[in-house]
């Protein structure tokens, strides 16, 4: 904690070297020394990119998500990720907090309705920062982090994840009311800064948070139920796929898509993973032939690319000396060319409309709301669908003859039995998850993950030979603490560790937000 505190002073510094002075990513990435501060529009730009590009990531960085999100399986040589050996995660988020402080401090003199939009931007960064650092370890400093700079406290207490979790909560509601009162903003280049569709997604994604707070709804503290009601009854949130918050990629120099064959080594490595593909084919799904390519060798045994019987997912839990031999066999489909000749490939969301209905859906049938669940969980497939094809050229490269088109995408769900929403709660619930995984094929990383970590769908499975994590039997549950914690802010650390797991800092402690 210390030494990223002291880092942060570096980094503010030099934030004028890095980011241009505009919010269009173009100039960006063609005016870097345009600016001479740190203002606020620069620190919002900084901000989002954070968590959207930097986070993101590139290459092989993009896709090692995804392979513990068991979408992806890869050949180059044994992945940690893939085999569910996650390890120590780090504090480099709360660097992002400091930032979002410092953007805060320089409103003097803004009209009240921007510096509100501002404002509204720092409580959504510290929420999501706050967020996912709590979803991966469990408790963590929260009232009196980042106090360095002002009180010289560099060994910050750790608060229990329900009052982060609460904090967070109440952060996503200060931001809704200050977008509410908002005007545009400088240096947004998701929204465009406007902040009515700031507060769809701040309400969206605390949606996201509650409906992770599922096993919760007997704490009084949280009131999750009743907090999912009110947003649900009386804000906006995402109504349809252009409501996304997602990165938009062009066919410009720094803008590829992350996994663009150009320059890019390895483009030739994922093998897509027979946990996505065989419930793609089960379920007679087009979206298989948009998001893989054929086996050449079942080409050559005479099925063409518009057959199910052509695609073959790899098994990510096998051992790897099998996975080379089939890799080498090319016996099995790799990902969709468009993913790798498309300079702009498609918009990676991190919180997509579909997701929202997926999330509505789980609630209303765990009778949260009175939706009607199965409205919900249709719109969800729909809009995954629809936001597949659209980013889709009409190439049979890139759909096989599989072309989802209207027609195809309105009739999906009431001509396939077997997607239909029925059967008991638990069964439903599956459903449900079974369906958010498969819209987030290459999208949303870790969303898979904690997903299947909170209610075991979809049921992957687990490999004893291949499971790196101990025991074999069992996928982790929580990345470990960060070594330069246990070096610097030890006292602390150690006691959250105590308090929460018995003294054990390993994988598999169960942390409040799963008890």
């Amino acid at each position: 904690m210390k030494n990223i505190l002291k880092k942060t002073f570096v980094i503010v510094a030099l934030l004028f070297f890095v980011f241009g002075c505009g919010v269009d990513m173009e100039e960006l990435n063609t005016n870097p020394d345009g600016i001479t501060s740190a203002t606020p529009n620069v620190l919002a730009t900084k901000l989002i990119l954070d968590i959207t590009r930097d986070d993101i990531g590139r290459t092989k960085g993009f896709m090692q998500p995804f392979m513990h999100d068991k979408y992806i399986a890869w050949s180059e040589f044994a992945q940690d990720l893939q085999y569910n050996n996650i390890g120590r995660t780090d504090f480099s988020e709360l660097t992002r907090l400091i930032e979002a402080k410092k953007m805060v401090e320089g409103l003097e003199g803004f009209p009240e309705g921007t510096a509100n939009s501002y404002k509204a931007l720092a409580h959504f960064i510290r929420a999501y920062n706050y967020f996912k650092l709590t979803m991966k370890v469990g408790d963590v400093p929260y009232n009196e982090a980042l106090k360095g700079e002002d009180e010289g406290l560099f060994t910050p207490v750790y608060d229990t994840q329900k009052t982060v979790i609460m904090g967070v909560l109440d952060e996503l509601d200060m931001a809704d009311q200050l977008f509410s009162n908002g005007a545009s903003f400088d240096g947004d280049m998701i929204y465009g800064g406007d902040p009515v569709k700031w507060r769809k997604m701040v309400n969206s994604f605390q949606l996201k948070v509650l409906i992770n707070l599922h096993k919760k709804t007997g704490d009084t503290d949280v009131r999750v139920v009743e907090r999912f009601n009110q947003i649900v009854t009386s804000r906006p949130i995402f109504s349809s796929n252009a409501d996304n918050f997602s990165l938009v990629y062009k066919n410009a120099a720094g803008q590829y898509y992350p996994f663009n064959e150009e320059g890019n080594p390895h483009s030739i490595y994922p093998m897509v993973s027979s946990e996505l593909t065989d419930r793609l084919k089960n379920l007679g799904d087009y979206r298989l032939f948009y998001y893989a390519a054929p086996s050449s060798v079942q080409i050559g045994n005479g099925y063409t690319e518009s057959d199910y019987e052509a695609y073959v997912g790899v098994n990510p839990a096998m051992e790897y000396g099998q996975t080379l031999d089939i890799f080498s066999s090319n016996d099995f489909s790799a990902i969709n060319d468009r993913y790798l000749e498309l300079p702009q490939g498609e918009p990676v969301y991190l919180l997509s409309y579909a997701q929202v209905q997926f999330i509505l859906a789980e609630a209303a049938v765990r009778g949260w709301i009175s939706n009607t669940a199965e409205t919900n969980y249709e719109n969800g497939i729909k809009a995954s669908m629809s936001l597949v094809a659209e980013n889709t050229p009409d190439n049979a490269t890139y759909h096989h003859g599989r072309i989802m088109d209207a027609t195809y995408i309105d009739n999906y769900y009431s001509t396939t039995p077997l997607v239909q929403l029925g059967g008991t709660t638990e069964e439903q619930i599956e459903q449900i998850i079974t369906q958010k995984f498969l819209s987030g094929y290459l999208q949303s990383p870790n969303t898979a993950f904690f997903d299947n970590r909170r209610t075991g769908y979809p049921d992957f499975e687990v490999n004893p030979v291949t499971n790196l994590n101990i025991p074999s039997d069992k996928f982790p549950v929580r990345w470990m603490y960060p070594t330069s914690e246990l070096e610097s802010n030890t006292a602390n650390v150690l006691a959250a560790i105590s308090s929460q797991y018995s003294g054990n800092d390993d994988t598999n402690g169960v942390m409040w937000i799963l008890q």
